[in-house]
């Protein structure tokens, strides 16, 4: 990244884009420190022009993006960042910062998001193991309790189906979902690698 041109405050606009879903996240501004630490860290970091200092994403509110590639344009003035987010982009916990007030803004807005959401909920759940929760229950009976409770939601699934029961389909997949998630946290497969699996799939 050394052909990168800063302007004349010694920075470059930088755009975050979720690696997944293709949606963009933000746009923020790095210096050459912040580009560094990016590149070492894996994790995106940018500078604030109204605190005039670095900043970690996530690192006060656990919203990390693990960055997968980083590219510049054609100009070579600005940034491309490609990430793995665990958590919300934006500062008001939207999933981006690119949010309007309309009906067809809400409808477009990533659906798949609460996946990821989840998902990061069930790995906090496994490292704090609060009592009470479900979850935690999940993780202290093991990996038995887990697979016997994925195959009772993938036979609830198949009644649903087999019952023409659309309401109930809905809470059963739902269901199956939220185990299969407990499933890959367990055994410490992220959903972005089934999703990278699928998408490799698509395009044999």
């Amino acid at each position: 990244m050394t052909n990168v041109q800063f302007n004349d405050n010694g920075l470059v606009p930088a755009i975050v884009q979720d690696a997944q879903t293709k949606e963009v996240l933000t746009l923020a501004y790095m210096n050459q420190e912040a580009l560094d630490l990016t590149i070492k860290t894996k994790e995106s970091w940018f500078y604030s022009r109204s605190r005039n200092e670095l900043w970690n994403k996530g690192a006060t509110s656990g919203n990390k993006q693990k960055v997968i590639d980083i590219r510049y344009d054609c100009d070579q003035d600005a940034i491309l960042l490609l990430v793995h987010p665990e958590g919300p982009a934006c500062h008001t916990g939207a999933v981006s910062c690119f949010q309007g007030d309309g009906e067809s803004d809400r409808n477009d807005r990533d659906p798949f998001a609460i996946l990821k959401s989840l998902e990061k909920t069930i790995a906090n759940r496994k490292e704090h193991m609060p009592e009470g929760a479900y979850t935690t229950y999940l993780f202290t009976e093991g990996i038995d309790k887990i697979l016997k409770k994925v195959g009772e939601e993938a036979s609830e699934v198949i009644i649903a189906a087999k019952n023409d029961d659309q309401t109930e389909m809905h809470w059963e997949v739902a269901d199956l979902f939220y185990h299969l998630l407990v499933l890959l946290e367990e055994k410490k497969i992220p959903l972005a690698a089934i999703m990278k699996t699928l998408e490799q799939r698509h395009k044999v």
